[in-house]
């Protein structure tokens, strides 16, 4: 055979006799030729059934010289690199003496071609064990095929399915794990070693969290897979707060030909949001090369969720569009061993694979002895493929999967259980069955468990299997159309025992138009100090920024609500920290504490003087008129009212301030009593002048002088009753200060509080009403014109006591009330004691009963 024939060659299988043999499906090349006598290639997805004409780019690199260099025609290297785990596994097996010892496991291998025709074909060929495949006919004795592997979901296994399920013919899946493969009457003899992505979605959704990307778009295919995998997506997505700014159902085609078939690209690219979630096998990938045509490639993250090769494209087509991208790809140990079967491995090793041999031609330009090309060119004595350039070689162990090398070991071990269970077991199957059929490898393959040589748990039970791991890649262009995944974080799923996301951001390139971490919100976030509001009719990402009001605090970026202060602290200007807040209270040190205190203590002086002047001029007319007794209750009770103000200064506490108010209100009610029974004296005086016994029996009875007691008795037992329902209590202010906390005492019950002020004011009201009707009465003696005047300045500053009392917050009211009770206090001592005392101090000669007869007739005249 020469080069060219060689070179054009291709078989319909692989072969290699053993006592079982397992077949192997795995899209290696697809060639066809058309009516026009021209060539065309086509590569094939190992996952997915989908073809596109790469014929133009290969004709381009047939120009340029370097066809040969890339990839024969139709054959794929990274796709070969499933067959070259396939055979290491077997060959690893063989070599075991634990499992099947003395028992040899062959292998049948067959091109996958996107066609029914070439499937049913290629399974045919497989069940017959003939070629041509002769259908329901096999001339051998009995069978050694036992099961068949494959990678391609469900296409491949929908086409080949009935015809294996005729047969019960074990089939595993290594690929991605497909819902539609699930159905049991319909599938009752395949099994998928890959585990569902029910991590999947927490880990999409953990690295969006991670980068902040809460308005998020996805692709999905138009399939049943897709509408599973969407609600898990979107659920998660929910919880986590992120936001689905659309979603796009990509059609499932074999052939892209025309941009009408992917009309879902311009509302993608239009879009939003920046990131978007791409999940599908390599047929989405295809529809998406037509972005091109809309000169709109930059500003999306594409976030890939699917193991797409991406080396059988013509990386052109890659350059731009997925630069950047991130891919989630599931984690798979380093197998030992492989790596040096792949280097070591060379086709007089394999003489039936022709594969192997072709690729050799193409990779070194030669062919060795024994193989079906023969020696036509001699090969370098050193040639293997650990010359091959690094990157080719390390995709090849990149892209090689766990599951594969998985599943044949896991066949061989049922195999194993199968031919060597107990005893009794075996006598009785040969007994029924003296030939071993594939059928009875079924329950074998449901039980059985292993520990592969990485280390790996091996089952088909999902609940055995519930570790999730994914490598986080990083898809990067380089000059010279060479793309190279770098892996740039993991995550791992362990059920109940957590999950974690480990990202290097530091190693991540993002997609072109991007100069740092990209951001895909709908609104932008609310900084401290704001709170977000929901945007009507909008979902919950996309919101406006409104200041968080007063009192309140955030101190995060998108805070759903703001917060309150503790009492003990008060938000800054910015409103996104609390400050803490300073006590206060009307101190003595206090400059108002200070001035009201020394004025108390004054005028408490002066009282005191001018008791002290009447004490020592008590026998004398001035004051022994109008009731001597009276004069000197009263100048009491208001010494009383100047030093009861100075209990409502200093810090308080509860004696303070049960004492405040309770003596507040029973000394005060004691001098304007005091007063009242004064004023009663002069009008019994000046009724008892004429003709009639009753108003001289009363003044002599000194009845005026019940009064007193029996008003100071009424307020006592108001007060009483105010300590036993709700006394007075210490309390903080927070309000009327923001940046202070001001210590005040609380009144408990307000009922018994305006209960005290209003018996005080009904009394100083009665007392003014009956002074002003006495004010011109004629007596010598007659005080009733300054008892007058001392109830009008009293009802004047307790009737502007209450709107001021009640307009001011904090220290300031407590300073009120105190000026209140000085004000009231001086206006009775002023308008009573003053002129007695000026007549007393300054002239003496009036302090008598001939100046008072004198002082008469001359009012007289």
């Amino acid at each position: 055979m020469n080069v060219f024939d060689c070179r054009e060659y291709m078989q319909p299988s692989v072969y290699r006799d053993g006592d079982l043999v397992l077949g192997g499906f795995f899209p290696v090349y697809t060639l066809t030729h058309n009516s026009e006598a021209q060539w065309k290639f086509f590569v094939t997805s190992p996952r997915q059934n989908v073809t596109f004409n790469l014929w133009p780019y290969l004709l381009q690199k047939e120009m340029q010289g370097d066809l040969n260099h890339i990839l024969g025609p139709g054959l794929n290297f990274q796709n070969y690199g499933y067959v070259l785990l396939f055979l290491f596994a077997i060959e690893e097996i063989n070599k075991s003496p634990l499992v099947l010892p003395n028992i040899s496991l062959g292998f049948r291998l067959y091109n996958a071609f996107p066609s029914v025709f070439r499937t049913l074909e290629s399974v045919l060929g497989w069940l017959s064990e003939n070629e041509p495949p002769i259908p329901n006919y096999t001339c051998e004795t009995h069978t050694k095929n036992m099961a068949v592997i494959a990678g391609i979901p469900s296409e491949f296994f929908v086409q080949a399915g009935p015809l294996l399920e005729l047969y019960r013919m074990p089939q595993i899946s290594y690929g991605t794990f497909d819902p539609l493969l699930k159905t049991k009457d319909q599938f009752s003899s395949l099994y998928q070693i890959s585990l569902k992505h029910s991590f999947l979605a927490s880990a999409l959704v953990s690295l969006l969290i991670h980068f902040g990307w809460t308005w998020v778009g996805i692709l999905v295919p138009d399939e049943t897979k897709g509408e599973e995998f969407i609600g898990y997506l979107i659920k998660e997505m929910t919880t986590q707060g992120v936001c689905v700014a659309l979603v796009e159902k990509v059609p499932v085609t074999k052939i892209i030909n025309t941009p009408r078939d992917v009309n879902y690209l311009p509302r993608v690219l239009k879009s939003t949001a920046n990131a978007f979630i791409v999940y599908g096998e390599t047929s989405t990938l295809v529809t998406m090369r037509f972005i091109d045509d809309y000169n709109l490639i930059t500003h999306k993250i594409w976030i890939i969720t699917s193991k797409w090769d991406f080396y059988f494209l013509p990386p052109a087509f890659l350059l731009d569009i997925f630069h950047g991208a991130l891919f989630f790809s599931h984690q798979n140990s380093e197998i030992p061993g492989f790596k040096h079967f792949l280097r070591t491995v060379t086709p007089s090793k394999y003489p039936e694979d022709f594969f192997l041999t072709k690729y050799w031609l193409y990779a070194f330009d030669c062919s060795l002895a024994g193989t079906v090309c023969g020696e036509i060119l001699v090969c370098p004595p050193n040639a293997s493929l650990e010359q091959l350039t690094d990157r080719l070689l390390d995709m090849t162990i990149m892209k090689s999967t766990n599951d594969l090398y998985n599943v044949v070991h896991l066949l061989a071990h049922a195999l194993h259980d199968l031919i060597f269970m107990g005893e009794e077991s075996r006598y009785q199957m040969e007994a029924e069955f003296p030939v071993l059929l594939p059928w009875q490898l079924h329950p074998f393959i449901r039980t059985t468990q292993l520990e592969n040589s990485a280390g790996d748990h091996v089952s088909l039970n999902e609940n055995r299997n519930c570790v999730s791991r994914y490598d986080i890649l990083n898809f990067l262009n380089f000059p010279g159309d060479l793309g190279f995944p770098i892996k740039v974080g993991e995550f791992i799923a362990q059920g109940l025992r957590g999950q974690s996301l480990v990202i290097q951001e530091e190693l991540i390139e993002w997609a072109f138009g991007f100069t740092e971490t990209p951001h895909s919100v709908c609104s932008n976030s609310c900084d401290a100090g704001f709170m977000k509001i929901p945007q009507k009719w909008k979902p919950s990402c996309c919101f406006d920024c409104i200041s968080c009001p007063e009192g309140e605090i955030s101190n995060q970026t998108d805070s759903d609500t703001c917060k309150e202060c503790p009492q003990s602290q008060y938000p800054n200007m910015e409103r996104n920290r609390c400050l803490p807040r300073i006590v206060i209270f009307l101190a003595y040190d206090d400059p108002l504490g200070m001035a009201l205190a020394c004025t108390a203590l004054g005028f408490s002086l002066i009282t005191a003087g001018v008791l002290c002047i009447f004490v020592k001029h008590r026998d004398s007319p001035i004051v022994k008129a109008n009731n001597q007794t009276l004069s000197y209750v009263l100048l009491l009770s208001l010494l009383l009212c100047f030093l009861c103000s100075l209990l409502f200064i200093g810090r308080p506490d509860t004696a303070t301030c049960i004492l405040r108010q309770i003596t507040f209100g029973v000394v005060f009610t004691v001098a304007v009593s005091t007063v009242l029974a004064k004023t009663i004296t002069v009008i019994l005086a000046f009724k008892a002048l004429t003709p009639g016994r009753t108003m001289r029996r009363l003044l002599q009875s000194g009845a005026s002088n019940v009064v007193v007691p029996i008003c100071s008795l009424i307020q006592l037992i108001i007060c009483v009753l105010w300590l036993g329902t709700s006394p007075p209590f210490v309390d903080i202010d927070t309000h009327s200060e923001p940046r202070n906390i001001i210590i005040v005492c609380n009144k408990g019950s307000v009922t018994a509080f305006y209960c005290v002020l209003g018996f005080l004011g009904f009394l100083a009201l009665g007392t003014f009403f009956l002074a002003y009707q006495a004010r011109n009465l004629p007596d010598t003696f007659n005080e009733a014109k300054f008892l007058t005047f001392s109830m009008l300045v009293f009802c004047s500053v307790w009737v502007t006591f209450l709107p001021v009392y009640h307009s001011t917050q904090g220290k300031v009211m407590v300073a009120v009330e105190i000026f209140s009770i000085l004000a009231s206090s001086v206006g009775l001592l002023g308008c009573i004691f003053a002129p007695k005392c000026y007549v007393i101090s300054l002239h003496p000669d009036r302090n008598t009963s001939k100046g008072l007869r004198n002082k008469t007739c001359f009012e007289e005249k």
